[in-house]
This record gives structure tokens, C-alpha cells and sequence, in this order.
């Protein structure tokens, strides 16, 4: 569990600091709970996330908003989704509701919701079947997300995860000197290589998606996944949703692959099309988390969970990293065969 947020000495300047276990107990019991003052910092970095201890019941989860992050109309698309979700029976654990307060929350300089706390384990998708029920649960969830777009959510673009990301690494100082050259041309490359598939195969449909699928955002219960952390949804396409199901050699990810679209076919219809840019998502997944951890630098919480990042040898493993995807993106793509 992290607690750095919780320390208001590692920082004097980030609005995270007023962010105190009293605060942070003042806003849940001025919903009406009574707490017994027990407050969890969980593993969260981009929000802060807590458990917090309530008399007679389980404990909830309060998650408050960073600050400058997303906007009012960007939050409430989000939990409108889940909610709308939800609605048609899919398993997806969406913000409470709290009547005329609504599900995005008011606390001093923070916006927050409060979920119910749920218990369920990591899905194993190296088993098949779980991931013909994975591919079922996406299609269905696709199958929702493609009744209409969303009007204030990001877009998945290579303009934001990759042209922005080396931009910003880039003019803020962060790559050591010797290996700017490498990554600036590198970097290029890799946008110039991904903006050509994108023109080669056309415009990619793009739908409403969870946008952050991979199995930490997966909680299984039973013989059920329920998707958790709707805090990147956004418009793409939907094979941002199953490639990072995907693991190990060529032959496995293939077998993994015609499972989860075999399952995915039952609910919503895949588009094969969308096979070719597995390897540019990845690599634009890969820009933008270096990225991420650059924009967040100043948050007492980044080098203390991620101390290993911004070091000489974090940058030349990410540029060999970035410049094994440039021969993955040459490399033919998996098939539905």
C-alpha cells in the first residue's frame, strides 16, 4: 500500500498535501457514514484511492481526483458509462450514487466518488477458457460502447500518446544529454513508422472503450470478470481492449487471440482490420507511460513509488525498448485463422 500521499511533509507546494486523514474523513462522513477513523492509502498514483473503516458494514472506496486532471463533463461521461453499463447487467463497479449530490462528489479542493469495496482475484488468462469468457465480456461491453461516442473524453491518437509524449520529454530536459539524439530520432521514426500503418489500412472505428484494459483492471469473482478503474475510458479502437490480454511467443498470443475474438464475436463483431495496429498501440502505450511519469515528476509521490525512473539506465532501457517496437512493427501480424 502507498502512503506517501498522506505525508503532507514530502511537499509543500503539490495540492495533494491538503489532502490530510482528517480531510479525507471529514468528506466521507459528510455523506453520513461513521467511520472508525481507519484510512488505507491504496496503489494509486495518477488519483489517490483509499479505504476507509465504517462502522456496522464493509469498508468503501474513496477516490479523489487529481487536481487539474480531468474536468466535471470528462468525469460525469465516465460514470455515466458505467452506470449505463451496469444497467444492462455488465459487471463493471461503478461510482455510488449519492441522490441530489450525484456520484461526483465536493470536498474543499477536491472532487471525489465513493465505490463499494469488491473482492475478486486476478483473472489467469494464461487458461483459455477464461479468456473466451474475457473476449465475451469486452464484446458486451463494446457492444454498449458503440451505441454512440463520447463528446467530452480523450481520443486514443497517435497525436496525444505519441507526438505530445516526446515533445514533452523532449523540450523538458528530461532525456540525458548523450542519448537525446537517439531518442529524438528514434521517437520520430516511430510516429513517422505508426502514422504510415494508420494511412495504409484507412480511418479505425472508434467507439467507447475502457481504454486501460489489462488484468490489473480485471477483478474475477466466481465464474465472472468484473472491469474495475474506468478512469481512462475514452474513444478508440477496440482492440485497445484485448491486446494487452495477449502474452509470451508468436504461437501463444495467436491461440490467446482467436479465443478472445471467438468469445468477443458472440456479442459484437470484431473488425480483423484493427489486428494491424496492435504493435503501434503498444509502442504509443509505451511513449506515453514515460511521459506520464515525466508530467507527474513533481508529485512527492512519483520518485518515491518509481525511484528507478529519470536515471541514466531507465532511459537507454526504454530507447532499446522503443527500438525492438520498430522491428515489431515490420513483423507480420497475428491472423484469425
Amino acid at each position: 500500500m502507498d502512503e506517501v500521499s498522506l505525508d503532507s511533509s514530502s511537499s509543500e507546494n503539490h495540492p495533494y498535501t491538503e489532502l490530510t486523514p482528517d480531510s479525507v474523513l471529514e468528506a466521507v462522513e459528510a455523506l453520513g457514514y461513521e467511520t472508525d477513523a481507519r484510512v488505507f492509502a491504496l496503489n494509486s498514483y495518477e488519483n489517490r484511492v483509499y479505504q476507509i473503516g465504517v462502522f456496522d458494514q464493509p469498508s468503501i472506496i474513496v477516490k479523489f481526483y487529481r487536481p487539474g486532471g480531468w474536468t466535471n463533463e470528462q468525469i460525469h461521461e465516465e460514470h455515466n458509462f458505467t452506470r449505463e453499463l451496469v444497467d444492462l447487467d455488465i459487471p463493471v463497479i461503478p461510482p455510488l450514487d449519492f441522490g441530489d449530490k450525484g456520484s461526483l462528489l465536493q470536498h474543499g479542493n477536491f472532487r471525489f466518488s465513493v465505490f463499494e469495496q469488491f473482492a475478486g482475484r486476478p483473472p489467469e488468462l494464461d487458461n483459455l477458457d477464461n479468456l473466451l469468457v474475457m473476449g465475451r465480456f469486452v464484446g458486451r461491453l463494446h457492444a454498449v460502447g458503440a451505441m454512440s461516442n463520447f463528446k467530452h473524453r480523450v481520443e486514443l491518437s497517435i497525436e496525444r500518446l505519441g507526438v505530445s509524449s516526446r515533445a514533452y520529454l523532449l523540450e523538458n530536459n528530461f532525456i540525458p544529454k548523450d542519448l537525446v539524439a537517439a531518442y529524438e530520432s528514434l521517437s520520430s521514426d516511430l510516429v513517422q513508422k505508426i502514422e504510415g500503418i494508420y494511412k495504409q489500412h484507412g480511418e479505425f472505428n472508434h467507439i467507447r472503450i475502457h481504454g486501460d484494459c489489462h488484468t490489473g483492471n480485471v477483478l474475477w469473482r466466481g465464474d465472472t470478470p468484473h472491469f474495475v478503474d474506468f478512469d481512462d475510458t475514452m474513444n478508440g479502437p477496440a482492440i485497445q481492449d484485448l491486446w494487452m490480454m495477449l502474452s509470451g511467443d508468436r504461437n501463444q498470443r495467436q491461440a490467446q487471440l482467436l479465443e478472445l475474438v471467438e468469445g468477443y464475436n458472440e456479442f459484437h463483431n470484431f473488425r480483423a482490420s484493427e489486428l494491424q495496429i496492435i504493435e503501434s498501440l503498444r509502442t504509443l502505450r509505451l511513449m506515453n507511460y514515460s511521459a506520464w511519469l515525466a508530467r507527474r515528476w513533481e508529485d512527492p509521490a512519483f520518485p518515491l513509488s518509481f525511484p528507478w525512473f529519470n536515471t541514466e539506465r531507465y532511459w537507454a532501457e526504454h530507447i532499446l525498448e522503443l527500438r525492438e517496437q520498430l522491428f515489431a512493427l515490420d513483423e507480420p501480424i497475428l491472423q484469425l485463422i
